[in-house]
């Protein structure tokens, strides 16, 4: 590989850490053709970008990138692939199921939208983190309860402030 194309490599892989907030590092050596493909395949059911790199060349690209990816790059040793995808726990759960069968992908760590994780040992940690719109779900769901007890207090009260008053009080009770 001629300078230039190391160069060209390096700019390509700061440009796609920039563009993703969720990258995982893993080791998928030893898994043969077919586990290789069928890793591909998961990872691409899961809209989860998944890349083979060189550690140097990945280095180099992390110390361009405006991102602090902190000790992240010391794991860059032996066999290096990365995970970009737009869910912060999508390619901790792809490695997770494909672990049944297999005892790698290995993580070696991620940042997660600023975050970062280090070790094999975070895998369930990581499995455990609700994505934005898993969030955004769960805040929907506490912001409509009061709003459901208020809208039958209204129906079941006759629609005055005093029935509506004693309604909820009866439920808090």
């Amino acid at each position: 590989m001629t300078r230039e194309e190391k160069s060209q490599v390096i700019e390509e892989l700061t440009a796609q850490l920039a563009d993703n907030t969720n990258i995982y590092l893993t080791d998928i050596s030893g898994l043969d053709a077919v586990a290789t493909s069928n890793l591909r395949r998961a990872c691409f059911k899961s809209n989860i970008k998944l890349a083979v790199v060189k550690n140097t060349l990945l280095e180099k690209a992390m110390d361009a990138s405006e991102k602090e990816f902190g000790e992240l790059p010391t794991t860059l040793k032996g066999n290096t692939s990365v995970m970009y995808s737009e869910t912060g726990n999508a390619p901790a759960k792809v490695i997770k199921e494909f672990r049944k069968k297999s005892e790698k992908p290995l993580l070696k760590g991620a940042f997660i939208e600023e975050s970062i994780y280090i070790g094999d040992d975070l895998l369930d940690a990581l499995v455990d983190i609700k994505s934005r719109e898993e969030l955004i779900g769960d805040i929907v769901g506490l912001l409509q309860s009061p709003a459901k007890n208020v809208i039958s207090a209204l129906k079941s009260s006759g629609g005055t402030i005093a029935g509506i008053v004693k309604t909820l009080s009866e439920r808090e009770g």
